[in-house]
Protein backbone atom coordinates (compact mmCIF):
# COMPACT_ATOMS: atom_id res chain seq x y z
CA UNK A 1 0.00 0.00 0.00
CA UNK A 2 1.48 3.29 -1.04
CA UNK A 3 1.79 5.98 1.60
CA UNK A 4 0.57 9.37 0.33
CA UNK A 5 3.20 12.06 0.35
CA UNK A 6 3.05 14.41 3.32
CA UNK A 7 1.99 17.96 2.45
CA UNK A 8 4.75 20.44 2.23
CA UNK A 9 4.79 23.15 4.90
CA UNK A 10 2.91 26.30 3.99
CA UNK A 11 5.14 29.21 3.25
CA UNK A 12 4.10 32.81 3.50
CA UNK A 13 4.43 34.49 0.16
CA UNK A 14 6.82 37.38 0.29
CA UNK A 15 5.18 40.78 0.08
CA UNK A 16 5.35 42.50 -3.25
CA UNK A 17 7.72 45.42 -3.58
CA UNK A 18 6.01 48.62 -2.44
CA UNK A 19 3.36 46.76 -0.38
CA UNK A 20 3.29 47.13 3.46
CA UNK A 21 4.29 44.16 5.53
CA UNK A 22 1.42 42.29 7.24
CA UNK A 23 2.29 43.67 10.67
CA UNK A 24 2.51 47.30 9.64
CA UNK A 25 -1.24 48.22 9.75
CA UNK A 26 -1.55 46.99 13.33
CA UNK A 27 1.60 48.88 14.31
CA UNK A 28 0.25 52.06 12.76
CA UNK A 29 -3.02 51.71 14.67
CA UNK A 30 -1.09 51.16 17.88
CA UNK A 31 1.01 54.26 17.35
CA UNK A 32 -2.09 56.21 16.34
CA UNK A 33 -3.87 55.42 19.61
CA UNK A 34 -0.78 56.22 21.69
CA UNK A 35 -0.40 59.61 20.00
CA UNK A 36 -4.08 60.52 19.67
CA UNK A 37 -5.04 60.15 23.33
CA UNK A 38 -2.46 62.66 24.71
CA UNK A 39 -3.36 65.09 21.93
CA UNK A 40 -7.05 64.79 22.81
CA UNK A 41 -6.30 65.34 26.50
CA UNK A 42 -4.23 68.40 25.67
CA UNK A 43 -6.94 69.84 23.43
CA UNK A 44 -9.73 69.34 25.99
CA UNK A 45 -7.65 70.82 28.82
CA UNK A 46 -6.71 73.77 26.61
CA UNK A 47 -10.32 74.42 25.62
CA UNK A 48 -11.74 74.14 29.14
CA UNK A 49 -8.97 75.32 31.47
CA UNK A 50 -7.27 78.08 29.50
CA UNK A 51 -10.28 80.48 29.55
CA UNK A 52 -10.56 80.09 33.33
CA UNK A 53 -6.84 80.17 34.10
CA UNK A 54 -6.28 83.29 31.99
CA UNK A 55 -9.63 84.90 32.63
CA UNK A 56 -10.12 88.54 33.62
CA UNK A 57 -12.06 91.61 32.53
CA UNK A 58 -11.53 92.72 28.95
CA UNK A 59 -13.54 95.79 27.89
CA UNK A 60 -16.16 94.97 30.53
CA UNK A 61 -18.92 97.60 30.21
CA UNK A 62 -19.41 99.44 33.52
CA UNK A 63 -20.93 102.78 34.40
CA UNK A 64 -19.92 105.74 36.53
CA UNK A 65 -22.84 107.88 37.66
CA UNK A 66 -22.96 111.25 39.39
CA UNK A 67 -21.76 114.83 38.91
CA UNK A 68 -18.88 115.18 36.48
CA UNK A 69 -16.49 116.58 39.07
CA UNK A 70 -17.21 113.65 41.38
CA UNK A 71 -17.00 110.87 38.79
CA UNK A 72 -13.81 112.04 37.08
CA UNK A 73 -11.50 110.47 39.66
CA UNK A 74 -13.35 107.12 39.64
CA UNK A 75 -13.43 107.00 35.84
CA UNK A 76 -9.73 107.82 35.64
CA UNK A 77 -8.85 105.07 38.13
CA UNK A 78 -10.83 102.53 36.11
CA UNK A 79 -9.24 103.58 32.83
CA UNK A 80 -5.77 103.16 34.38
CA UNK A 81 -6.45 99.41 34.43
CA UNK A 82 -5.79 99.20 30.69
CA UNK A 83 -8.44 97.42 28.66
CA UNK A 84 -10.14 95.91 31.70
CA UNK A 85 -13.18 98.20 31.67
CA UNK A 86 -15.27 100.04 29.11
CA UNK A 87 -16.27 103.03 31.23
CA UNK A 88 -19.54 104.79 30.42
CA UNK A 89 -20.77 107.88 32.24
CA UNK A 90 -24.34 108.54 33.41
CA UNK A 91 -25.84 111.64 35.02
CA UNK A 92 -27.30 109.84 38.05
CA UNK A 93 -27.98 106.49 39.64
CA UNK A 94 -31.41 106.09 38.02
CA UNK A 95 -29.90 106.30 34.54
CA UNK A 96 -27.28 103.73 35.52
CA UNK A 97 -29.99 101.39 36.85
CA UNK A 98 -31.87 101.58 33.55
CA UNK A 99 -28.66 100.80 31.67
CA UNK A 100 -28.10 97.72 33.83
CA UNK A 101 -31.67 96.51 33.31
CA UNK A 102 -31.26 96.92 29.54
CA UNK A 103 -27.98 94.97 29.65
CA UNK A 104 -25.92 97.89 28.39
CA UNK A 105 -23.55 97.61 31.37
CA UNK A 106 -22.85 95.00 34.04
CA UNK A 107 -22.84 97.44 36.94
CA UNK A 108 -22.09 100.99 37.97
CA UNK A 109 -20.32 103.12 40.56
CA UNK A 110 -22.55 105.92 41.90
CA UNK A 111 -20.59 108.74 43.51
CA UNK A 112 -21.51 112.18 44.84
CA UNK A 113 -18.15 113.29 46.17
CA UNK A 114 -19.24 113.24 49.83
CA UNK A 115 -18.51 109.62 50.79
CA UNK A 116 -17.89 106.09 49.62
CA UNK A 117 -19.47 105.17 46.28
CA UNK A 118 -22.54 103.00 45.96
CA UNK A 119 -22.04 99.96 43.73
CA UNK A 120 -24.92 98.87 41.52
CA UNK A 121 -24.63 95.26 40.41
CA UNK A 122 -26.68 92.65 38.52
CA UNK A 123 -26.25 89.31 40.26
CA UNK A 124 -28.38 87.62 37.60
CA UNK A 125 -25.96 88.85 34.96
CA UNK A 126 -23.02 87.04 36.55
CA UNK A 127 -22.14 86.64 40.20
CA UNK A 128 -18.41 86.76 39.46
CA UNK A 129 -18.73 90.10 37.70
CA UNK A 130 -20.78 91.56 40.54
CA UNK A 131 -18.18 90.49 43.10
CA UNK A 132 -15.40 91.94 40.93
CA UNK A 133 -17.06 95.36 40.87
CA UNK A 134 -17.50 95.34 44.65
CA UNK A 135 -13.84 94.41 45.12
CA UNK A 136 -12.69 97.21 42.81
CA UNK A 137 -14.88 99.78 44.60
CA UNK A 138 -13.62 98.73 48.04
CA UNK A 139 -10.02 98.91 46.86
CA UNK A 140 -10.51 102.45 45.60
CA UNK A 141 -12.48 103.63 48.64
CA UNK A 142 -10.29 101.84 51.17
CA UNK A 143 -13.39 100.72 53.05
CA UNK A 144 -16.59 98.75 52.60
CA UNK A 145 -19.14 100.19 50.20
CA UNK A 146 -22.90 100.09 49.85
CA UNK A 147 -24.04 97.47 47.33
CA UNK A 148 -27.41 97.40 45.54
CA UNK A 149 -28.32 94.41 43.39
CA UNK A 150 -30.48 95.88 40.63
CA UNK A 151 -31.23 92.52 38.98
CA UNK A 152 -30.77 89.87 41.68
CA UNK A 153 -30.50 86.16 40.88
CA UNK A 154 -33.51 83.88 41.46
CA UNK A 155 -34.05 82.40 44.93
CA UNK A 156 -33.10 78.91 43.78
CA UNK A 157 -29.70 80.01 42.47
CA UNK A 158 -28.34 82.87 44.61
CA UNK A 159 -24.75 82.42 43.37
CA UNK A 160 -25.55 81.72 39.73
CA UNK A 161 -23.86 78.31 39.81
CA UNK A 162 -26.93 76.45 38.58
CA UNK A 163 -27.25 78.70 35.53
CA UNK A 164 -23.78 77.76 34.31
CA UNK A 165 -24.36 74.10 35.11
CA UNK A 166 -27.68 74.03 33.24
CA UNK A 167 -25.98 74.81 29.94
CA UNK A 168 -24.20 71.47 29.54
CA UNK A 169 -27.36 69.31 29.68
CA UNK A 170 -28.95 71.47 27.00
CA UNK A 171 -25.87 71.11 24.81
CA UNK A 172 -25.85 67.34 25.30
CA UNK A 173 -29.56 67.21 24.48
CA UNK A 174 -28.95 68.96 21.16
CA UNK A 175 -26.04 66.68 20.28
CA UNK A 176 -28.05 63.59 21.24
CA UNK A 177 -31.07 64.71 19.20
CA UNK A 178 -28.98 65.28 16.08
CA UNK A 179 -27.05 62.03 16.53
CA UNK A 180 -30.22 59.97 17.01
CA UNK A 181 -31.73 61.40 13.86
CA UNK A 182 -28.61 60.42 11.93
CA UNK A 183 -28.17 56.95 13.45
CA UNK A 184 -31.83 56.01 13.01
CA UNK A 185 -31.63 56.85 9.31
CA UNK A 186 -34.25 59.63 9.34
CA UNK A 187 -33.85 62.07 6.47
CA UNK A 188 -35.45 65.10 4.97
CA UNK A 189 -38.84 66.07 6.31
CA UNK A 190 -38.99 63.19 8.78
CA UNK A 191 -35.67 64.18 10.30
CA UNK A 192 -36.84 67.78 10.58
CA UNK A 193 -40.12 66.70 12.19
CA UNK A 194 -38.28 64.47 14.67
CA UNK A 195 -35.96 67.31 15.70
CA UNK A 196 -38.84 69.75 16.05
CA UNK A 197 -40.84 67.43 18.28
CA UNK A 198 -37.86 66.44 20.41
CA UNK A 199 -36.80 70.07 20.89
CA UNK A 200 -40.31 71.24 21.77
CA UNK A 201 -40.84 68.53 24.38
CA UNK A 202 -37.28 68.95 25.65
CA UNK A 203 -37.84 72.69 26.12
CA UNK A 204 -41.03 72.04 28.10
CA UNK A 205 -39.31 69.45 30.28
CA UNK A 206 -36.36 71.76 30.97
CA UNK A 207 -38.69 74.64 31.87
CA UNK A 208 -40.68 72.49 34.30
CA UNK A 209 -37.47 71.53 36.09
CA UNK A 210 -35.54 74.81 36.06
CA UNK A 211 -38.41 77.27 36.40
CA UNK A 212 -41.21 75.42 38.13
CA UNK A 213 -39.37 73.05 40.48
CA UNK A 214 -35.82 74.27 41.17
CA UNK A 215 -36.52 77.99 40.55
CA UNK A 216 -33.08 78.60 39.07
CA UNK A 217 -34.58 80.43 36.08
CA UNK A 218 -37.16 83.20 36.11
CA UNK A 219 -39.05 85.20 33.50
CA UNK A 220 -42.10 84.38 31.41
CA UNK A 221 -42.78 80.62 31.41
CA UNK A 222 -43.58 80.24 27.71
CA UNK A 223 -40.80 82.55 26.53
CA UNK A 224 -38.37 80.52 28.59
CA UNK A 225 -39.69 77.25 27.18
CA UNK A 226 -39.36 78.59 23.64
CA UNK A 227 -35.78 79.70 24.29
CA UNK A 228 -34.76 76.33 25.70
CA UNK A 229 -36.46 74.51 22.83
CA UNK A 230 -34.69 76.74 20.31
CA UNK A 231 -31.32 75.95 21.90
CA UNK A 232 -31.93 72.19 21.64
CA UNK A 233 -33.34 72.52 18.12
CA UNK A 234 -30.36 74.54 16.91
CA UNK A 235 -27.87 72.11 18.41
CA UNK A 236 -29.63 69.11 16.91
CA UNK A 237 -29.93 70.72 13.47
CA UNK A 238 -26.24 71.68 13.53
CA UNK A 239 -25.16 68.10 14.29
CA UNK A 240 -27.59 66.53 11.82
CA UNK A 241 -26.68 69.03 9.11
CA UNK A 242 -22.95 68.39 9.48
CA UNK A 243 -23.60 64.64 9.39
CA UNK A 244 -25.64 65.06 6.21
CA UNK A 245 -22.63 66.68 4.56
CA UNK A 246 -19.74 64.77 6.17
CA UNK A 247 -21.29 61.46 7.11
CA UNK A 248 -21.18 60.19 10.68
CA UNK A 249 -17.95 62.13 11.19
CA UNK A 250 -20.18 65.21 11.22
CA UNK A 251 -21.49 64.13 14.62
CA UNK A 252 -17.98 64.51 16.03
CA UNK A 253 -17.53 67.89 14.36
CA UNK A 254 -20.85 69.07 15.78
CA UNK A 255 -19.90 67.89 19.26
CA UNK A 256 -16.60 69.76 18.93
CA UNK A 257 -18.38 73.02 18.07
CA UNK A 258 -21.17 72.73 20.60
CA UNK A 259 -19.45 71.19 23.62
CA UNK A 260 -15.66 71.15 23.37
CA UNK A 261 -15.44 74.77 22.23
CA UNK A 262 -18.92 76.19 22.66
CA UNK A 263 -19.44 75.29 26.31
CA UNK A 264 -16.20 76.64 27.87
CA UNK A 265 -16.18 79.64 25.51
CA UNK A 266 -19.79 80.64 26.20
CA UNK A 267 -19.09 82.80 29.26
CA UNK A 268 -22.18 81.36 30.95
CA UNK A 269 -20.43 80.96 34.29
CA UNK A 270 -19.32 84.61 34.38
CA UNK A 271 -19.49 86.82 31.28
CA UNK A 272 -17.99 86.74 27.76
CA UNK A 273 -15.90 89.80 28.64
CA UNK A 274 -14.26 87.81 31.46
CA UNK A 275 -12.69 85.33 29.00
CA UNK A 276 -9.33 85.78 27.23
CA UNK A 277 -9.50 87.54 23.89
CA UNK A 278 -10.72 86.57 21.35
CA UNK A 279 -12.39 83.59 23.03
CA UNK A 280 -15.26 85.63 24.43
CA UNK A 281 -16.12 87.10 21.04
CA UNK A 282 -15.81 83.78 19.19
CA UNK A 283 -17.98 82.04 21.78
CA UNK A 284 -20.86 84.45 21.15
CA UNK A 285 -20.88 83.47 17.47
CA UNK A 286 -21.26 79.78 18.34
CA UNK A 287 -24.67 78.25 19.13
CA UNK A 288 -23.80 77.50 22.77
CA UNK A 289 -22.59 80.98 23.65
CA UNK A 290 -25.44 82.66 21.80
CA UNK A 291 -27.92 80.37 23.54
CA UNK A 292 -26.50 81.19 26.97
CA UNK A 293 -26.73 84.94 26.33
CA UNK A 294 -30.28 84.64 24.98
CA UNK A 295 -31.34 82.52 27.95
CA UNK A 296 -29.93 85.04 30.44
CA UNK A 297 -31.72 87.91 28.70
CA UNK A 298 -35.07 86.12 28.59
CA UNK A 299 -34.87 84.69 32.12
CA UNK A 300 -33.65 87.75 34.03
CA UNK A 301 -33.71 90.91 31.89
CA UNK A 302 -37.15 90.78 30.24
CA UNK A 303 -35.64 90.03 26.84
CA UNK A 304 -33.34 93.07 26.73
CA UNK A 305 -30.24 92.64 24.51
CA UNK A 306 -31.71 89.43 23.07
CA UNK A 307 -31.54 90.50 19.42
CA UNK A 308 -27.97 89.50 18.57
CA UNK A 309 -27.89 86.06 20.24
CA UNK A 310 -31.31 85.25 18.76
CA UNK A 311 -30.05 86.15 15.28
CA UNK A 312 -26.97 83.93 15.75
CA UNK A 313 -29.08 80.95 16.84
CA UNK A 314 -31.51 81.37 13.94
CA UNK A 315 -28.61 81.60 11.48
CA UNK A 316 -27.12 78.31 12.76
CA UNK A 317 -30.58 76.73 12.69
CA UNK A 318 -31.14 77.80 9.09
CA UNK A 319 -27.73 76.48 8.02
CA UNK A 320 -28.32 73.18 9.79
CA UNK A 321 -31.80 72.62 8.32
CA UNK A 322 -30.56 73.57 4.84
CA UNK A 323 -27.70 71.07 5.12
CA UNK A 324 -30.10 68.35 6.32
CA UNK A 325 -32.48 68.82 3.40
CA UNK A 326 -29.66 69.21 0.85
CA UNK A 327 -27.92 66.07 2.11
CA UNK A 328 -31.15 64.06 1.90
CA UNK A 329 -31.75 65.24 -1.65
CA UNK A 330 -28.23 64.32 -2.75
CA UNK A 331 -28.63 60.83 -1.35
CA UNK A 332 -31.91 60.35 -3.24
CA UNK A 333 -30.25 61.41 -6.47
CA UNK A 334 -27.31 59.02 -6.09
CA UNK A 335 -27.61 55.83 -8.17
CA UNK A 336 -28.17 52.58 -6.32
Amino acid sequence: MTTPPSPSPTRTAPSEPGQPAPGRPAARKLIGVIVAVPLLIGFVLWAFLWPNARGGPHELPVGVAGPAQATAQVAEALEERGDAFDVREYPDGDAARRAIEQREIYGAFVVDGTGSPEVLTAGAGGAGVAQLLVTVAEAQAGASVEVTDVVPPPPGDPRGAAFGASLLPLVLAGIAAGALVVLTGLRGGRALLALTGAAALGGLMATVLTHGWLEVLAGDWWQLAGTLALMVFTGGATVAGLAALLGQAGIGVGALLLMMLGNPWSGAASAPEMLPEPVGMIGQWLPTGAGASLLRSVAFFEGNAAGFPLAVLLAWLLLGVTAMLAGARLRREQPA
